[in-house]
């Protein structure tokens, strides 16, 4: 009997510190699962916060396409009223800016001009006496040509001012023309915000997949860390029921040899209720767990 007893000492010894290797192996695996959870929450707070931001976007996105639509509509009528007013201003010009002037005997039109394309011919010629182009007899032509110009700008000028029905159409087109550039700026300024936007729609989506694949590989190491932990606590469990059986063992010779005491009585009731609550199933806390292996 006695050698039995001194085995089963050694063997409670043993199995108590396995119990605690067991107990600390758990212990270990739960922080680190603690740890992959927060991790894992983190990632997800961020995929959240990108995923508004990602809709935020595609809201920018779609309005800014809507506007597009409608900028290219408005465009639209204003390419129509600019075709409308020069169509006016070609009825209404006189016979030969209509036709685009005579044929040569080459068979070439003649340039007509217009009081627009005379004063660049005289800002031209006059850049070029300052530039000192013109000298001598050349000098004396030129002179000659720019006050020809001059003269006949100003007969144009004087009929077309004259022509009020020319003058509006002249007035009607550069409106048209000037509403036509606003309505294609638009255009243009708001396809840059639709175009903005969905790029960087796509960014922010592709750091949403990237974080979503961190966030399942955390979620992984949580579910590894949890089996190994629950295998840590499933063994530590066996031996605690293997304490308390070789508790028992010594507890009853013990009782036999020495007499039972009323607070080892007491002691031995409550493990042997911590006990009862293990087999059938509930969740001990960790005091509990503490005061079990201990033995009582």
């Amino acid at each position: 009997m006695d050698d039995i007893l001194s085995v089963l000492g050694d063997l409670r010894g043993s199995v108590d510190g396995k119990a605690t290797k067991n107990r600390d192996v758990r212990d270990g695996l739960n922080g680190k699962m603690r740890e992959h959870i927060g991790t894992r929450n983190e990632f997800n707070t961020r995929v959240r916060n990108l995923i508004t931001e990602v809709q935020k976007q595609k809201a920018i996105r779609d309005e800014a396409n809507a506007a597009v639509r409608d900028a290219k509509s408005q465009r639209a009528e204003k390419n129509q009223e600019v075709k409308d007013a020069k169509e006016l201003l070609r009825e209404l010009s006189p016979e030969t800016e209509r036709r685009g002037g005579q044929n040569d005997r080459r068979g070439r039109r003649d340039k007509v001009d217009t009081p627009a394309s005379l004063r660049r011919q005289i800002e031209t010629l006059e850049r070029e006496f300052e530039l000192g182009k013109h000298t001598g007899n050349n000098e004396k032509k030129a002179m000659h040509r720019m006050k020809a110009m001059k003269r006949k700008l100003r007969d144009l000028s004087e009929k077309e001012d004259s022509n009020v029905e020319l003058k509006d159409a002249r007035e009607k087109l550069r409106i048209a023309m000037e509403s036509q550039e606003s309505c294609h700026q638009s255009v243009v300024e708001t396809q840059e915000v639709a175009q903005e936007a969905h790029e960087l729609m796509l960014k922010l989506s592709e750091e949403v997949d990237k974080l979503r694949e961190k966030a399942d590989a955390s979620q992984a190491e949580v579910r590894r860390a949890k089996r190994e932990a629950d295998r840590a606590h499933q063994t530590y469990i066996v031996s605690l029921r293997c304490l308390h059986s070789i508790h028992d063992i010594l507890r009853a010779r013990n009782n036999r040899e020495q007499g039972i005491d009323s607070g080892r009585v007491n002691a031995r009731v409550e493990v042997q209720d911590l006990m009862s609550k293990l087999m059938s199933g509930e969740t001990l806390s960790t005091d509990e767990l503490m005061a079990l292996q201990r033995g009582g």
